[in-house]
């Protein structure tokens, strides 16, 4: 067997925060790839693909439980986690763990991993992050 990648992620989610997930993706730079009432994909560069669907039944989601725990998605300068916290600052969503910072324990000496942590409308997780030389 040839090396294979990751290709999508499907998470279940109240319908009326479809526009939290689009416009979210949208201001990171991906492509919708399906867009109706009841499904939202989008893609990255990659062509890896994150879809958003219906809910089959009610569940609280608890990242901190047996199952994901989060979505990261990458980012190529450091200044684009600060932009993303200011998006989410415009847009009424918190960041969590007391980010934005630098985790040291992540990184090598002559990088870092910088992150902004953050909840969805439907509790899930989503962090944001660089990994790379540190700026200034």
């Amino acid at each position: 067997m040839e090396k294979s990648t990751l290709g999508h992620i499907v998470a279940w989610v109240n319908l009326k925060n479809l526009d939290f997930y689009k416009e979210l993706f949208n201001f990171l730079q991906w492509d919708v790839l399906y867009d109706d009432p009841n499904m939202l994909g989008v893609g990255d560069a990659n062509g890896n693909s994150l879809w958003f669907g219906a809910a089959l039944k009610e569940h609280a989601n608890d990242y901190d439980g047996v199952g994901v725990n989060h979505i990261g998605i990458s980012v190529k300068k450091q200044a684009d986690v600060d932009e993303t916290v200011e998006y989410l600052k415009k847009h009424g969503t918190p960041a969590l763990f007391e980010t934005p910072r630098h985790r040291p324990e992540f990184s090598g000496p002559n990088s870092t991993y910088y992150q902004v942590m953050f909840e969805s409308p439907d509790r899930l997780l989503l962090e944001v992050v660089y990994t790379g030389p540190k700026a200034a």
